[in-house]
């Protein structure tokens, strides 16, 4: 009988990766397939469980975010100012819309209200644009509306009809997506540097917010006085090195979708999961070949899909190869752990 042999650490590495930088990766809502977007000017669709390519597009220019419509299809943001509509079991694709500048994230609105399954996107052109992907390709029939922004959008997150838009200058703008004509809130970042990531919770109540300077913010929608008593930051993704701090940027949040606690990824190559309602850290991963770009958990919160890359944060130099691993979630690594209580006096 042959030996199994187990996974190594870093969880099984997908083969045929994309060939430059990893931009984004996501799981179906449906499956185990996942999507990546990529420098290399593709979007590919992969069957994480199966490690198996299932297709392939080509853009004009490099990908900046994908995110999934179905099971076999999806959208993506595009550098050549493109919003395209991807449908993989067809091998068709058609084009939304386009912005002025790079497409830098888009989101696709699964709401109850058929009228507000909307795709959003957000640009360097300091614009938010929704499009009802429903109408027929064509620009004019398919755009809902345009929104300026302080700045250049750098993340969104949705969660239910709330969206937030995260942009240069640290900005954040939240949206209430039955009523686009006004921010809902108008915010500035609590951290005092520019913005990588913002990740909304999975309950609704708020976001987690990441920064180039090795912090995350947990932040709260409710505007009341004892809401806001409960948001703060914490550092992460830093070491010390002959006692000098070394700060890098936190590219990526992902939320598990059964435990509401996180996992963080960072130019130092880790993948930490947090548990923020205890304040805790509960697990850090055995380092990667280079930057996590992206994070992702499967709808059941299995599996984590891990996008190391290499995110030119040192400019151009020799790097590992861009690759993506898939690692089995061990239950241990993300339930938060029950609060010690003292044993009562006897």
């Amino acid at each position: 009988m042959t030996a199994v042999i187990p996974p190594p650490f870093s969880g099984r590495e997908l083969s045929n990766p994309p060939t430059d930088g990893i931009s984004n990766l996501r799981f179906s809502n449906h499956s185990d397939h996942l999507l990546v977007s990529s420098w290399d000017k593709t979007v590919r669709l992969y069957d994480a469980s199966a490690n198996a390519l299932r297709g392939e597009f080509m853009h004009g220019g490099a990908v900046l975010d994908c995110c999934f419509h179905d099971d076999s299809s999806g959208f993506s943001a595009s550098g050549d100012n493109t919003v395209r509509r991807l449908v993989f079991n067809h091998g068709k694709e058609d084009i939304l819309g386009r912005h002025d500048a790079p497409v830098r994230c888009i989101e696709y609105s699964y709401a109850a209200d058929v009228q507000l399954c909307q795709v959003i996107t957000g640009s360097w052109d300091k614009t938010l644009k929704c499009w009802d992907p429903r109408g027929a390709s064509g620009q004019e029939r398919t755009l809902v509306g345009t929104y300026p922004q302080p700045e250049r959008v750098y993340s969104l997150s949705l969660v239910g009809n709330r969206l937030v838009v995260a942009t240069a200058g640290r900005h954040v703008n939240v949206y209430d997506l039955r009523n686009m004509s006004l921010p809902e809130q108008r915010r500035e970042s609590s951290l005092k540097y520019q913005t990588r990531c913002v990740r909304c919770y999975p309950n609704g109540t708020g976001y987690a917010l990441s920064s180039v300077e090795g912090r995350v913010a947990m932040e709260f929608f409710d505007p009341s006085e004892a809401s806001q008593a409960k948001k703060y930051a914490f550092k992460c993704h830093r070491k010390s090195e002959a006692g000098r701090d070394i700060v890098y940027p936190v590219n990526a949040i992902a939320f598990h979708p059964v435990y509401g606690t996180f996992a963080t990824g960072g130019c130092d190559g880790f993948v930490n999961v947090w548990d923020g309602n205890n304040k805790k850290r509960l697990y850090q991963y055995s380092k990667y070949p280079s930057s996590i770009a992206a994070l992702s958990f499967s709808r059941d919160g299995r599996l984590l899909a891990v996008a190391s890359s290499y995110t030119y944060e040192e400019g151009d130099k020799p790097h590992e190869p861009d690759a993506i691993f898939v690692r089995s979630v061990n239950e241990i690594e993300v339930k938060p752990k029950p609060k010690a209580y003292p044993n009562p006096p006897a």
